[in-house]
């Protein structure tokens, strides 16, 4: 008797259309299996998903982190430096030992077996650094997110980073009768949510923060780009959450504050959390300047520096909405050139989803002035604990700022989830003459980024000529030099002059603080994304007013930075040695498209034909900036 696999055989081969069908539909199958591998999928995060023991290692992996990420995590996290301990003196004489003595030490210790330290004592040799964050959780939350938000500041302990929460109820009315007690149970089910994650939290009920500015600043004149919080504290106010910290326990606390007359009242959470970011540092600033010799830091391995790292803003309404993406969130916000030009262009329609953006914005910029230069905070929806993970290891926001537009746009991960990450930042200007250059400065950038000897007078020269305009970040920080080329004569009006990206460069000492994506932004606002409403940022240069213009620029084709350039042009062309790279004007697209509705635009327009053979002859040409190397 036939089995049923051989009755289908048998049939197939009576059937020969039958098996050509069977066939194709297998292909089919097989082809749309392989799409949907291709096809990159991220589960969604909605309230009632079970969360899985993966999560951490997912949420890790996520973050994808670079090796200068990896590095500047280890810097923070990683185990302290060690100093070699000296050599035991050797006895001058040893001591005579008996036979047996002898054969007990030969037995116990065998000269070809090591001895290997056990974990606990591996963990107290190399200890993990511990750092500290502010966490503002601004409730109302449910049970289910609160579970959410406490996965992720479990998550964060896991690599080093210990929370010191302040809970806020955003719907709890002032004054009224039952406050505190609402303001209790409120943090109370924070520490319940935390402990049910398998942390170890603290309830600190009392006020640790005191009403009021600091006695010495009641009447200072102080010119300052923020605003002192109307609360203050001491070290000595500090005990309770260092002896949390010091127990491994995550310090939660009630926005609360001693008044003059040593009553507990409740303030606003933002004022607790201004004033508790800089008693930190200044706690930890006190207690370094006590601190003598080089060992004394690695001596105490269960202290942890209060020096707060980040700024955390869990809420239910996420980041900032930007006008650039019609109301999505900012991706990174540089507070010292950007921060009065949000607060300008904040749509009064948005004050409904987003109440307290503004407010949280102003937190922002009051605690990044206490904080270190590296420090960042981030603004996101409780819906996304795993992008706490990749803020933390990689410093940098979900997605890049410097990317295109429409492929932010066109990007599943931009949502109205997506978080905004806030940096202090550096001020922007534009400079359009060779004499607003501080040639010194400019001369250290460039060869500290390039790592090469700039030939001065051939640079200078041709900049006195063909100069367009500069960007310079902060003193120096960084540098975006744009040049005009001329190109022969006939050349179309599309395309001549060349807008020719010359040199953008960064201090290593700013690589990966957000620089780099604050200075190509300015380029865009100046270039190809010239023209466009969200280009109109108060940065000295045109403001959005004019016509946008192709940017160009060339790279080694061994130029490391080249993956960077791939993901923020909008094509490339390889020439030998070097790649070509272009940007095309948004508002030129922008506009043909809107002209052709559905049609769309051609492979190759009439304006682009010959513009890169006219690129490649003229950019090709240009002469090198530095010195031949020795």
């Amino acid at each position: 008797m036939l089995s049923s696999s051989a009755r289908l055989s048998c049939r197939s081969a009576a059937n020969p259309t039958a098996l050509q069908s069977r066939s194709a539909q297998t292909f089919k199958a097989f082809y749309a299996t392989i799409r949907s591998l291709r096809q990159t999928y991220e589960p969604p995060e909605p309230d009632d998903v079970e969360p899985s023991e993966k999560d951490f290692i997912l949420s890790l992996l996520r973050a994808n982190p670079s090796l200068r990420d990896t590095k500047s995590y280890l810097a923070s996290f990683g185990p302290r430096p060690q100093s070699p301990k000296p050599p035991a003196p050797k006895p001058e004489h040893s001591p005579l030992l008996a036979d047996k003595d002898v054969s007990a030490q030969t037995e116990t210790k065998p000269p070809d077996i090591e001895p290997s330290p056990s974990p606990v004592v591996a963990s107290i040799l190399n200890p993990v650094y511990r750092r500290t964050a502010l966490v503002k959780i601004q409730a109302p939350f449910t049970d289910r997110q609160l579970e959410s938000i406490a996965r992720g500041m479990v998550y964060l302990e896991k690599l080093g980073l210990v929370s010191v929460i302040v809970v806020e109820n955003d719907q709890l009315p002032r004054g009224e009768g039952g406050e505190r007690a609402a303001l209790v149970e409120e943090t109370m089910r924070v520490v319940n949510a935390l402990e049910k994650q398998g942390a170890q939290a603290r309830p600190v009920l009392g006020a640790v923060v005191r009403l009021g500015p600091k006695p010495d600043e009641e009447d200072s004149t102080e010119q300052r780009d923020y605003i002192l919080p109307e609360a203050h504290t001491f070290p000595s106010d500090l005990i309770h959450i260092r002896s949390a910290l010091r127990a491994g326990e995550i310090p939660v606390l009630p926005p609360l504050a001693l008044d003059s007359f040593c009553r507990s009242v409740r303030i606003d959470a933002n004022d607790v959390i201004a004033a508790l970011v800089r008693g930190m540092g200044e706690a930890a600033a006190l207690e370094n300047t006590q601190v003598h010799g080089d060992e004394a830091p690695s001596m105490f391995p269960d202290e942890i520096d209060l020096t707060p790292l980040r700024l955390m803003i869990i809420n239910r309404e996420g980041g900032v909405p930007s006008y650039a993406r019609g109301g999505m969130p900012h991706l990174l916000i540089n507070l010292t050139s950007e921060y009065s030009y949000i607060r300008d262009t904040f749509d009064p329609r948005w004050k409904a989803a987003h109440p307290t953006a503004l407010s949280n914005l102003e937190l922002a910029r009051t605690c990044l002035a206490f904080m270190p230069p590296t420090s960042s905070a981030v603004m996101v929806s409780h819906r996304s604990p795993s992008h706490l993970i990749g803020n933390l290891i990689t410093n940098k926001p979900a997605v890049s700022s410097s990317l295109p537009h429409a492929l932010l746009q066109g990007n599943r991960k931009l949502t109205p989830h997506t978080p905004t990450l806030l940096r202090r930042g550096l001020p922007i200007r534009v400079v359009r003459g060779v004499n607003e250059i501080d040639k010194g400065k400019m001369k250290a950038l460039l060869e500290q980024s390039f790592r090469r000897v700039l030939n001065e007078d051939a640079f200078w020269t041709r900049m006195e000529r063909d100069l367009d305009f500069a960007i310079i970040a902060g003193d120096y920080a960084g540098a975006a030099i744009v040049t005009r080329e001329q190109c022969p004569p006939g050349t179309s009006p599309a395309v001549a002059p060349i807008t020719y990206l010359d040199k953008f460069a960064v201090l290593p000492s700013h690589q990966g603080d957000g620089t780099v994506d604050f200075l190509w932004v300015a380029l865009h606002d100046e270039t190809y994304g010239l023209g466009l409403p969200f280009s109109a940022n108060p940065n000295g240069g045109k403001e959005g007013r004019g016509e946008g213009r192709d940017l160009v620029w060339r790279s080694r084709a061994d130029n490391p930075v080249n993956k960077w350039y791939f993901e923020r042009s909008t094509g490339h062309l390889r020439q030998g040695d070097w790649v070509l790279f272009w940007c095309d004007a948004e508002v030129r697209l922008k506009t043909e498209e809107g002209r052709r509705a559905n049609a769309g635009l051609s492979y190759l327009e009439e304006w682009e034909k010959g513009r890169l053979a006219t690129w490649s002859d003229v950019v090709m040409k240009i002469p090198s900036s530095w010195k031949p190397k020795a």
